[in-house]
Protein backbone atom coordinates (compact mmCIF):
# COMPACT_ATOMS: atom_id res chain seq x y z
CA UNK A 1 0.00 0.00 0.00
CA UNK A 2 1.21 3.13 -0.88
CA UNK A 3 2.39 5.62 1.66
CA UNK A 4 -0.26 8.55 2.59
CA UNK A 5 1.46 11.96 1.68
CA UNK A 6 2.15 14.11 4.60
CA UNK A 7 -0.38 16.70 5.83
CA UNK A 8 0.22 20.35 5.62
CA UNK A 9 -3.24 21.93 5.96
CA UNK A 10 -6.19 20.31 7.60
CA UNK A 11 -9.96 21.60 6.68
CA UNK A 12 -12.65 20.80 9.08
CA UNK A 13 -16.50 20.78 9.24
CA UNK A 14 -17.88 22.60 12.51
CA UNK A 15 -21.35 21.14 13.29
CA UNK A 16 -20.93 17.38 14.77
CA UNK A 17 -16.81 17.74 14.39
CA UNK A 18 -15.52 20.89 16.08
CA UNK A 19 -18.92 21.59 17.48
CA UNK A 20 -22.35 20.29 18.61
CA UNK A 21 -24.86 19.72 16.56
CA UNK A 22 -27.14 20.41 19.52
CA UNK A 23 -25.50 23.80 19.89
CA UNK A 24 -26.67 24.79 16.38
CA UNK A 25 -29.96 23.55 16.41
CA UNK A 26 -31.11 23.98 19.89
CA UNK A 27 -29.41 27.62 20.44
CA UNK A 28 -28.36 29.26 17.20
CA UNK A 29 -31.71 28.23 14.89
CA UNK A 30 -33.69 29.28 17.85
CA UNK A 31 -31.72 32.61 18.19
CA UNK A 32 -31.85 33.56 14.51
CA UNK A 33 -35.92 32.44 14.29
CA UNK A 34 -36.77 34.63 17.51
CA UNK A 35 -34.70 37.71 16.14
CA UNK A 36 -35.41 37.69 12.31
CA UNK A 37 -37.82 40.12 11.97
CA UNK A 38 -36.89 42.33 14.69
CA UNK A 39 -33.36 42.27 13.00
CA UNK A 40 -35.03 42.69 9.63
CA UNK A 41 -36.82 45.69 10.21
CA UNK A 42 -33.63 47.54 11.99
CA UNK A 43 -31.46 46.72 8.99
CA UNK A 44 -33.33 45.56 5.81
CA UNK A 45 -33.17 48.88 4.27
CA UNK A 46 -29.34 48.23 4.08
CA UNK A 47 -27.58 47.74 0.62
CA UNK A 48 -26.45 44.28 1.81
CA UNK A 49 -29.10 43.27 3.24
CA UNK A 50 -31.45 44.44 -0.13
CA UNK A 51 -29.07 41.86 -2.01
CA UNK A 52 -29.08 39.28 -0.01
CA UNK A 53 -33.08 39.71 0.36
CA UNK A 54 -32.78 39.56 -4.13
CA UNK A 55 -31.13 36.43 -3.41
CA UNK A 56 -33.49 35.12 -1.44
CA UNK A 57 -36.44 35.91 -4.25
CA UNK A 58 -34.04 34.43 -6.60
CA UNK A 59 -33.76 31.12 -4.81
CA UNK A 60 -37.80 31.48 -4.65
CA UNK A 61 -37.98 31.80 -8.24
CA UNK A 62 -39.26 35.48 -7.75
CA UNK A 63 -38.54 38.77 -9.05
CA UNK A 64 -38.61 40.82 -5.41
CA UNK A 65 -40.13 40.30 -1.99
CA UNK A 66 -41.09 42.87 0.47
CA UNK A 67 -39.07 42.21 4.06
CA UNK A 68 -42.88 40.89 5.44
CA UNK A 69 -42.57 38.27 2.79
CA UNK A 70 -38.38 37.73 2.98
CA UNK A 71 -39.07 37.21 6.80
CA UNK A 72 -41.99 34.25 5.81
CA UNK A 73 -39.77 32.70 3.67
CA UNK A 74 -36.64 32.57 5.84
CA UNK A 75 -38.83 31.45 8.54
CA UNK A 76 -39.82 28.65 6.78
CA UNK A 77 -36.16 28.07 5.65
CA UNK A 78 -34.70 27.66 9.12
CA UNK A 79 -37.56 25.08 9.90
CA UNK A 80 -36.86 23.54 6.90
CA UNK A 81 -33.06 23.58 8.06
CA UNK A 82 -32.19 24.70 4.41
CA UNK A 83 -28.22 25.19 3.07
CA UNK A 84 -29.30 28.10 1.07
CA UNK A 85 -26.51 30.86 1.13
CA UNK A 86 -28.53 34.29 2.06
CA UNK A 87 -30.03 32.27 5.01
CA UNK A 88 -27.00 31.37 5.82
CA UNK A 89 -25.11 34.89 5.55
CA UNK A 90 -28.14 36.44 7.76
CA UNK A 91 -28.29 34.06 10.36
CA UNK A 92 -24.48 34.89 10.59
CA UNK A 93 -25.47 38.94 11.18
CA UNK A 94 -27.97 37.95 13.61
CA UNK A 95 -25.75 35.69 15.81
CA UNK A 96 -23.26 38.21 15.89
CA UNK A 97 -25.57 40.54 17.43
CA UNK A 98 -26.21 37.73 20.47
CA UNK A 99 -22.60 37.24 20.40
CA UNK A 100 -21.45 40.66 20.72
CA UNK A 101 -24.10 41.30 23.44
CA UNK A 102 -23.41 38.37 25.26
CA UNK A 103 -26.04 36.13 25.03
CA UNK A 104 -24.48 33.89 22.85
CA UNK A 105 -21.42 31.67 23.45
CA UNK A 106 -20.18 29.35 20.75
CA UNK A 107 -19.49 25.66 21.61
CA UNK A 108 -16.68 23.56 20.96
CA UNK A 109 -15.47 20.35 21.97
CA UNK A 110 -13.30 20.10 25.16
CA UNK A 111 -10.52 18.53 23.01
CA UNK A 112 -11.21 21.14 19.82
CA UNK A 113 -8.86 23.54 21.36
CA UNK A 114 -5.83 21.75 22.31
CA UNK A 115 -5.95 19.93 19.12
CA UNK A 116 -5.79 22.81 16.90
CA UNK A 117 -3.16 24.17 18.89
CA UNK A 118 -1.18 21.17 18.51
CA UNK A 119 -1.83 20.93 14.59
CA UNK A 120 -1.12 24.38 14.08
CA UNK A 121 2.12 24.26 16.71
CA UNK A 122 2.93 21.39 14.06
CA UNK A 123 2.81 24.17 11.21
CA UNK A 124 -0.07 22.63 9.69
CA UNK A 125 -2.57 25.44 7.83
CA UNK A 126 -6.02 24.60 9.34
CA UNK A 127 -9.08 26.34 7.47
CA UNK A 128 -12.81 26.22 8.52
CA UNK A 129 -15.73 24.83 5.76
CA UNK A 130 -19.07 24.78 6.92
CA UNK A 131 -22.85 25.55 5.56
CA UNK A 132 -22.63 28.53 8.09
CA UNK A 133 -21.45 31.53 7.00
CA UNK A 134 -17.93 32.92 7.17
CA UNK A 135 -18.72 35.17 9.19
CA UNK A 136 -20.88 32.81 11.46
CA UNK A 137 -17.74 30.65 11.85
CA UNK A 138 -15.63 33.28 12.92
CA UNK A 139 -18.14 34.38 15.63
CA UNK A 140 -18.46 30.65 16.69
CA UNK A 141 -14.54 30.57 17.07
CA UNK A 142 -14.20 34.13 18.03
CA UNK A 143 -16.71 33.89 21.12
CA UNK A 144 -16.07 29.84 22.45
CA UNK A 145 -16.48 28.75 25.25
CA UNK A 146 -12.75 28.29 25.55
CA UNK A 147 -11.99 32.01 24.49
CA UNK A 148 -10.87 33.18 20.83
CA UNK A 149 -9.40 30.80 18.60
CA UNK A 150 -9.29 32.50 15.19
CA UNK A 151 -6.06 33.24 15.50
CA UNK A 152 -5.55 29.68 14.63
CA UNK A 153 -6.98 29.46 11.34
CA UNK A 154 -5.21 30.49 8.42
CA UNK A 155 -8.61 30.76 6.48
CA UNK A 156 -12.61 29.63 5.79
CA UNK A 157 -15.43 28.78 3.41
CA UNK A 158 -18.87 28.48 3.08
CA UNK A 159 -21.40 27.60 0.27
CA UNK A 160 -20.18 30.16 -1.70
CA UNK A 161 -17.17 27.98 -2.88
CA UNK A 162 -19.94 25.37 -3.46
CA UNK A 163 -22.52 22.55 -1.33
CA UNK A 164 -20.15 20.33 0.84
CA UNK A 165 -21.66 17.49 -1.41
CA UNK A 166 -19.67 18.32 -4.10
CA UNK A 167 -16.26 17.58 -5.76
CA UNK A 168 -15.75 20.63 -7.45
CA UNK A 169 -15.90 22.40 -3.84
CA UNK A 170 -13.49 20.37 -2.54
CA UNK A 171 -11.08 20.96 -5.52
CA UNK A 172 -11.63 24.50 -5.34
CA UNK A 173 -10.77 25.04 -2.12
CA UNK A 174 -7.58 23.11 -2.73
CA UNK A 175 -6.70 25.61 -5.63
CA UNK A 176 -7.37 28.69 -3.20
CA UNK A 177 -5.13 27.35 -0.48
CA UNK A 178 -2.66 25.98 -3.11
CA UNK A 179 -2.19 22.95 -1.32
CA UNK A 180 -2.23 19.66 -3.25
CA UNK A 181 -5.63 17.75 -2.66
CA UNK A 182 -3.71 14.44 -1.36
CA UNK A 183 -1.80 16.63 1.43
CA UNK A 184 -4.74 18.31 2.77
CA UNK A 185 -6.98 16.64 5.30
CA UNK A 186 -10.63 16.82 5.51
CA UNK A 187 -12.66 15.87 8.89
CA UNK A 188 -16.23 15.94 9.17
CA UNK A 189 -19.38 13.48 10.47
CA UNK A 190 -21.23 13.48 7.43
CA UNK A 191 -20.12 10.77 5.00
CA UNK A 192 -21.46 12.05 1.72
CA UNK A 193 -19.19 15.21 2.53
CA UNK A 194 -16.48 12.78 2.92
CA UNK A 195 -17.02 10.98 0.00
CA UNK A 196 -16.62 14.35 -2.57
CA UNK A 197 -13.86 15.27 -0.80
CA UNK A 198 -11.60 12.05 -1.28
CA UNK A 199 -13.26 11.86 -4.77
CA UNK A 200 -11.28 15.46 -5.02
CA UNK A 201 -8.27 13.75 -3.58
CA UNK A 202 -8.29 15.19 0.10
CA UNK A 203 -7.28 12.39 2.26
CA UNK A 204 -10.16 12.22 5.37
CA UNK A 205 -11.48 11.19 8.60
CA UNK A 206 -15.03 10.86 10.24
CA UNK A 207 -15.79 11.88 13.36
CA UNK A 208 -18.35 10.13 15.27
CA UNK A 209 -18.90 12.52 18.29
CA UNK A 210 -22.49 11.10 19.37
CA UNK A 211 -25.13 8.69 17.92
CA UNK A 212 -26.59 11.03 15.11
CA UNK A 213 -23.69 10.33 13.34
CA UNK A 214 -23.82 7.63 10.52
CA UNK A 215 -20.84 5.86 10.81
CA UNK A 216 -19.17 5.43 7.02
CA UNK A 217 -17.19 2.83 6.73
CA UNK A 218 -14.77 3.51 3.76
CA UNK A 219 -12.94 6.31 5.70
CA UNK A 220 -11.07 5.95 9.00
CA UNK A 221 -13.01 7.14 12.14
CA UNK A 222 -13.05 9.07 15.49
CA UNK A 223 -14.35 9.52 18.13
CA UNK A 224 -12.45 13.02 18.72
CA UNK A 225 -9.03 14.78 18.23
CA UNK A 226 -6.67 13.28 20.72
CA UNK A 227 -5.51 10.13 18.26
CA UNK A 228 -5.66 12.45 15.04
CA UNK A 229 -1.97 13.13 14.51
CA UNK A 230 -1.45 13.91 11.07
Amino acid sequence: MAQASPIRAIVTDIEGTTSSIDFVHQTLFPYARKHLRSWLSAHGQEGEIQQLIAEVAEQEGLSALTLEQAAEVLERWIDEDKKHTPLKALQGKIWKQGYLAGALKGHVYDDTPDALRRWHGQGIALYVYSSGSVEAQKLIFGHSNFGDLTPLFSGYFDTRVGAKREISAYRSIAKQINVPADQILFLSDVGAELDAARAAGMQTIQLIRDDSAVPAPSHRRENNFVEINP
